[in-house]
């Protein structure tokens, strides 16, 4: 959601899309700042595409996100309507008991957890 942050990850400056993921839904993890996604029929997430992205940078990605996530193809739905296959980061079944029932804001992620996020998690800038 944040290029600033997806630039310093990936390595790479790609430009972002708006783009709906719907049959998902996104959870705080407990104790951290950043969010976590889930299947559910009824879900959707609104969120960011970042087009061509090279192996190198998804080789970063799959570091950074680590053993929660599984990287999955899925379908998003673009502003046009069109669909479009992307890659995103699903949380895996062990890690459900990390999840916390209420969804994620980016808007409260902005204004109260990004810093801190940035600041804790310093490791991201050397992979």
């Amino acid at each position: 959601m944040c290029g600033d942050i997806m630039h310093e990850v990936s390595g790479v400056c790609c430009s972002p899309l708006p783009a709906t993921l719907k049959g998902f839904r996104r959870h705080s993890v407990r104790g951290e700042h950043y969010p976590a996604i889930v299947p559910d029929e009824e879900g959707r997430v609104d969120g960011l595409v970042y087009r061509d992205v090279p192996e190198a940078a998804w080789v970063r990605l799959d570091r950074f996100e680590g053993e929660m996530y599984e990287r999955s193809i899925v379908q998003v739905e673009m502003k046009d309507g069109s669909i479009l296959p992307a890659a995103t980061y699903v949380t895996l079944p062990k890690f459900l008991d990390r999840l916390d029932p209420s969804g994620w804001d980016f808007a409260e992620f902005l204004r109260t957890g990004k810093t801190s996020f940035r600041r804790g998690y310093g490791g991201y800038r050397s992979l």
